[in-house]
């Protein structure tokens, strides 16, 4: 029996040129109540960046496997482990009993094959490819849980999605669209916003071409204290940092403000009196749920809904990958095949 495997390894924080290639990493040993799942789609999160640098405050055990997504086929089951057979198709809840991340706590998806709880498993129709699946645990589940779980879009809304063409963002777009809003894509170039576009996006901006209050006064109208036309009813910003106080001036008056995440920054200048003048509702919404990610698969199952897939590499290809998202150079997801196979 094969005791080792190809896998992308982390060993020390430093940058994306940390990760090592390997191709004799330990494959994982089955434990009761847990199954090997050999890991035939998995996909990259801005998350995976942090994982690689370090984050304040989380401990994360060396040698490590990033990999927060993964679907896949149950290769092998443990002792006590029910309903499930061997090469059952998968996609696996990132979250733990514990909630323990995969690829933070424990060895995630760039690699062969991934130990996890059977109680992460969620079983995957065969209209469902592995790379659809794979785009949407992290992402594509936070998206729905702020969008969808909130009760926060209703149709006939404006929604401005910022950091559109990441993850969460295109996720936000395709969703806001299925629920019937009008979008705007803030993006950082026009050909993502092109890309966007393609895939149901009403309208989108470059930010590094004009501000986003100003696209907003100029397009939409200036937010007014005494009236609900101006402005976006909903603003979708998972990037803080200097998009906030922008953000806080094109909501209009009882709008809202979503946020699930700050990768631009989590200080950033706020400003009080927007959001007691134009009586705003700030919405937090943290990760996601195996509800959530049930939901999007038989969304997927169901209807014609399909996550945005920027490419599909090898495991090989990986660190150069997570190093374009790292650029900002990515639409959507990446994909990450371990045995060249994602259907």
């Amino acid at each position: 029996m094969t005791t080792t495997m190809r896998a992308v390894v982390l060993r020390e924080h430093g940058t994306v040129d940390s990760l090592t290639y390997e191709e004799d990493y330990p494959k994982p040993q089955i434990e009761p109540g847990k199954v090997i799942v050999k890991v035939r789609a998995t996909s990259l999160n801005y998350h995976d960046i942090f994982t690689v640098r370090g984050m304040p405050g989380i401990t994360i055990p060396m040698p490590i496997v990033p990999g927060l997504d993964i679907a896949g086929t149950v290769d092998e089951i443990g002792e006590g482990v029910t309903g499930f057979e061997v090469g059952d198709r998968v996609v696996v809840n990132p979250l733990d009993s514990g909630f323990n991340l995969m690829g933070e706590v424990q060895d995630g998806g760039l690699a062969e094959y991934s130990l996890v709880e059977a109680g992460q498993l969620i079983p995957l129709p065969d209209s469902v490819s592995f790379a659809e699946a794979a785009a949407l645990p992290v992402a594509y589940g936070t998206a729905h849980r702020m969008i969808v779980g909130k009760d926060a879009v209703k149709e006939g809304d404006k929604v401005l999605v910022l950091g559109a063409s990441g993850g969460v963002g295109t996720a936000s777009v395709l969703l806001a669209k299925q629920l019937g809003a009008t979008v705007v894509a803030a993006v950082g170039s026009d050909e993502k916003g092109q890309t966007l576009l393609s895939y149901g996006a009403d309208e989108y901006f470059n930010y590094r071409e004009i501000a986003i209050d100003t696209w907003t006064r100029e397009n939409v109208g200036k937010p007014s204290r005494s009236s609900t036309e101006p402005g976006f009813d909903v603003i979708v910003n998972n990037t803080g940092g200097d998009t906030w106080h922008p953000t806080l001036k094109s909501t209009k008056l009882g709008g809202t403000i979503l946020v699930c995440g700050a990768t631009a920054g989590f200080d950033p200048k706020e400003d009080l009196r927007y959001i007691w003048s134009f009586e705003l509702k700030v919405q937090g919404s943290n990760g996601f749920g195996r509800e959530d990610i049930e939901a999007l698969v038989a969304l997927i199952d169901e209807q014609d809904f399909h996550p945005v897939i920027d490419s599909i590499v090898s495991l090989e290809e990986a660190a150069d990958a997570l190093r374009r998202l790292e650029d900002r150079g990515v639409t959507g997801k990446v994909i990450i095949a371990p045995w060249g196979d994602e259907s």
